[in-house]
């Protein structure tokens, strides 16, 4: 008897969704639709993200037994100095991810770029797991980049961001190079508006090459060379040397567990261990039998929350150049032994440099599950652009060196070749041993908190995952709690009388921007954040029992 076996890719942009249906429904398997949908991404969402950017991305494949992260992030270039900046620092981001310093170098132009990383990981993934050749993967971005796209509510709320206590605004961004403004600004300099068409056929071409002849050209052939010529005409650490060195890692999955699941997410120096942190301590307190976003349960989840982010600035960075003391962080006797603290009225103090405003958020996602059961969570980014294009290239490079520590011997100090910490945890849980929820967001420092608030939404309140993302969220990533317009004041009231200093957002959707699917018996449900323009497309194909 027949049956139907679904597929579902959700993202942020339904031009990228749709990417991934189309190459799911030519035979693509997850991986092709990931790597399709991620490259069509770095085309309608310039800002957000881009082939010359930074990502780690989760594979579940049960029939290959292959569950595996591929971790293609941004290092610092080899030119870099630990004490390069140490006399430049002015404050730190309120929310911890980022450093404002003198001129702003680390934050927009050339010296904030990091070795590009993103194309490579995408070809690095399709290699490995992919089922189409890779000229058909490539080919829905090419087709983005040269018939065009238009501006989007949510790419020109973003594009309009203003500037903040010592923080480049996106606009800015945009602006700084003559393509940047020829490709997303009216002549006065203000930004396109929402419907105006967009084409890039510069990064079309780029992209036609890179169909045909794979990643190499673009770290190691005439690319790399264009590429490299003009940004060190203008002063940037990046050199061929870092190109053609530069490789992706691929590493096991960081496991946890929370009420019975499983939960596995990537290892330092990504966002995975803080999600775990959070869950072991959360594991001691009954979050079901409370009132959902109650005073109590927000006092609670932002202790849990500061926890983790004190833990993250002190121990978590790429465990190549520093140690991270894992077993410690994720021991269950110690998330039992806070959460006796957290009851006992205790509030943790998370200490930050003449804290200004957060970073921008950067960032994007996609979850995709295929009919045969395989998935990917991958989160991909610029972190804060450079705004920097080459001219005839079309694509902005990273600005990775933002949340670099200028303070030599921590965790995340500068040195060559070190990856920086990024909160970017794309997460699979599992039920039983079978797949449960694939998810992850782009969200800067909130990105660990959207997902916790999602999984506490799913597992702890039994959730549906659309209501699931939909709801409302808070945050502490500092000795605030940080808010979104629809908590109401009545609650941030009860929280300040007990002393918390309470930080309303305007926004009704912020703190982390969940994409997420949950596996269900009937079928697959899909929840794409309305803080976003995102979309969750299913695929239906009929096949014999």
């Amino acid at each position: 008897m027949p049956k139907k076996h679904e597929a579902m890719v959700v993202c942020p942009q339904p031009e990228a969704a749709e990417s991934g249906i189309d190459i799911l429904r030519i035979g693509g398997n997850a991986v092709d639709a990931a790597v399709a949908t991620a490259l069509a991404q770095t085309v309608v969402d310039p800002l957000m993200c881009g082939i010359a950017g930074f990502g780690t991305a989760a594979v579940y494949m049960p029939e290959k037994q292959a569950h595996e992260y591929f971790d293609f992030h941004s290092p610092a270039p080899l030119a870099a100095k630990e004490t390069m900046w140490e006399h430049l620092l002015e404050g730190e981001t309120k929310d911890g991810f980022g450093f404002i310093l003198q001129g702003r170098v680390n934050d927009i132009g050339p010296q904030s770029i990091g070795t590009p990383a993103t194309l490579k990981g995408l070809e690095a993934l399709h290699q490995a797991h992919g089922r189409l050749p890779w000229k058909q993967v490539v080919e829905p971005a090419i087709r983005w980049a040269s018939e065009g796209f238009f501006v989007r509510p949510g790419m020109h709320a973003f594009w309009i961001d203003e500037p903040s206590m010592g923080r480049v605004g996106n606009l800015e961004r945009l602006q700084y190079s003559e393509d940047g403004r020829r490709l997303y600004c009216r002549p006065d300099g203000r930004p396109k508006p929402i419907g105006a068409p967009l084409r890039n056929e510069d990064m079309a071409e780029v992209l036609r090459q890179v169909a045909h002849e794979g990643a190499r050209p673009f770290y190691e052939g005439d690319l790399a060379r264009k590429m490299v010529a003009h940004l060190q005409a203008l002063g940037a650490l990046v050199t061929l040397d870092d190109l053609a060195q530069y490789q992706v890692k691929r590493n096991p999955p960081l496991v946890g567990s929370y009420r019975g699941r499983t939960i596995a997410t990537n290892q330092p120096p990504g966002g995975g261990a803080m999600l775990l942190e959070m869950l072991n301590i959360l594991e001691h307190f009954d979050l079901a039998g409370m009132e959902h976003n109650s005073p109590e349960y927000i006092r609670l989840v932002c202790e849990a929350m500061k926890k983790a982010t004190i833990d993250k600035d002190r121990c978590i960075g790429d465990p190549q150049f520093f140690d991270v003391p894992l077993d410690q962080l994720l021991s269950k006797d110690m998330a039992r032994a806070v959460a006796q603290q957290i009851s006992a009225g205790e509030r943790f103090n998370v200490q930050r440099v003449n804290p200004g405003a957060p970073v921008p958020r950067d960032t994007t996602h996609l979850s995709v599950v295929d009919a045969d059961g395989n998935a990917v969570s991958m989160t991909h980014s610029l972190a804060m652009p450079s705004g920097i294009i080459t001219p005839g290239m079309g694509f902005f490079y990273n600005g990775c060196m933002g949340v670099f520590d200028p303070r030599p011997g921590r965790a995340g100090s500068i040195q060559p070749g070190k990856s920086r910490f990024t909160s970017s945890c794309p997460t699979m849980t599992f039920r039983d041993g079978q797949l449960d929820v694939v998810l992850g967001a782009p969200g800067g420092t909130q990105i660990a908190m959207g997902v916790l608030h999602v999984l506490l939404n799913v597992i702890d309140h039994g959730m549906e995952m659309q209501a699931a993302v939909s709801a409302p969220r808070f945050s502490s990533t500092s000795n605030s709690i940080d808010v979104c317009n629809r908590i109401p004041r009545f609650t941030t009231r009860a929280l300040e009388s007990q002393g918390y200093t309470v930080g309303r957002n305007p926004y009704n959707y912020t703190i982390g921007w969940v994409h997420a699917i949950q596996v269900q018996p009937d079928g697959l449900h899909g929840g794409a954040d309305p803080g976003r323009d995102g979309v969750a497309y299913k695929l239906q194909t009929s096949a014999a029992a």
